[in-house]
């Protein structure tokens, strides 16, 4: 029951994250994390990333460097679902 109160904690806290607007510019990708708003549930359960998902994490791509570097983005981003889900759609998370 504590896990899945934390498990819920976390993705309301990713989803306040995503939702804050957070910009950067990079390589003329529009970088915001409300672009990736599509891999939350992916990424806060064990389902499979939609191909929307997958779609906006390539896009997003350049840009995950700035979200990890990102003290408040950073954790989520290195998180267990999102390393799982950024696997399965193919786009490493680079090292920074």
């Amino acid at each position: 029951m504590m896990k899945l109160k934390v498990s819920v904690v976390c993705a309301m806290v990713l989803v306040t994250l995503l939702l804050v607007e957070v910009s950067f510019k990079v390589e003329a990708v529009n970088c915001s994390p409300t672009e990736l708003s599509s891999c939350l549930g992916a990424i806060t359960s064990n389902s499979p990333p939609t191909n929307t998902c997958c779609q906006k994490l390539r896009e997003q791509k350049p840009c995950l460097c700035g979200y990890i570097r990102n003290p408040t983005l950073g954790q989520y981003i290195n998180s267990p679902g999102a390393r799982r889900v950024t696997s399965s759609c193919g786009v490493p998370l680079p090292t920074c």
